[in-house]
């Protein structure tokens, strides 16, 4: 298994690594994995010593994928080190709050650079070697590219946009054998999200409209991910997995009242 994981330096990015890389070696297989982050100061070296500690093969690769020449250069590294590329997680984005009518136009492009143009870039330069391969790719977007979210900012639109480019994808490189699929996560603990769970008031409310009453953890995510790109997931492609521990769907449980049957 060769696969390049943007955003793998931490958080849902950096489970997926140490998944895939468990995963590979259950199968007997040998996973070299590069992992991309924004900066070479991120946490990409941890990652790395923690695949090789399980007994794969890593590399820190380091880039912001808001600069167009960038995508291309994490797959050619990625591929220079491991002859291929079976798999791509396109995992990296960005957030920044706030109502639309009070987003900059800076802060949309910022945005949609790193959320939508930087996994396209990632998967245009993939794109031969997948096929080489007949491999698969899977792109992180968001429950709130599934349902508008206000006061996300330029965040729902692009997470949107994200999970759309990916289930095009889907059908153009499906003839060429390559499976394209979205993981969107819910609620999930994240050093995005740890300012907010830190508040205990906070994380309770939100437990207790959860079905499964807990906020999600990155390995949570990171199972689907290293699903939706394995063997066992061979005639899955073009889906969105929401991962969400069932909140999206229990949005009609929480009308006041119940139906009845009582004309």
């Amino acid at each position: 298994m060769r696969a390049l994981v943007s955003g793998g330096s931490s958080g849902i990015g950096a489970s997926a690594c140490l998944r895939i890389a468990e995963a590979a070696l259950a199968r007997g297989e040998h996973p070299r994995i590069a992992v991309a982050g924004h900066d070479i100061n991120g946490n990409q070296e941890q990652v790395v010593r923690s695949i090789e500690s399980l007994g794969g093969t890593a590399i820190a690769l380091a880039g912001d994928l808001g600069d167009p020449a960038v995508p291309g250069k994490l797959v050619d590294a990625a591929v220079a080190e491991f002859g291929g590329l079976d798999a791509l997680i396109a995992n990296a984005g960005i957030a920044n709050p706030g109502q639309i009518c009070d987003v900059s136009i800076e802060d949309w492009d910022d945005m949609f650079s790193v959320n939508l143009r930087g996994a396209w870039l990632l998967a245009k330069a993939s794109h031969p070697h997948l096929r080489q391969s007949r491999g698969a790719a899977c792109f992180t977007s968001s429950m709130s590219g599934q349902i508008p979210h206000a006061g996300s900012g330029a965040y729902s639109p692009s997470k949107a946009a994200l999970t759309m480019l990916a289930q095009t994808l889907a059908l153009e490189w499906a003839p060429e054998g390559i499976r394209v699929n979205v993981v969107s996560p819910g609620m999930t603990h994240t050093r995005m999200t740890e300012k907010m769970y830190a508040d205990p008031q906070i994380k309770k409310a939100r437990e207790n409209i959860i079905p499964l009453a807990r906020i999600g953890d990155p390995m949570d995510i990171a199972n689907v991910i290293e699903f939706l790109i394995s063997p066992l997931a061979g005639y899955v492609t073009g889906q969105d997995i929401c991962v969400d521990g069932g909140f999206s769907k229990s949005i009609l449980s929480h009308i006041p009242g119940r139906p009845s049957s009582k004309s």
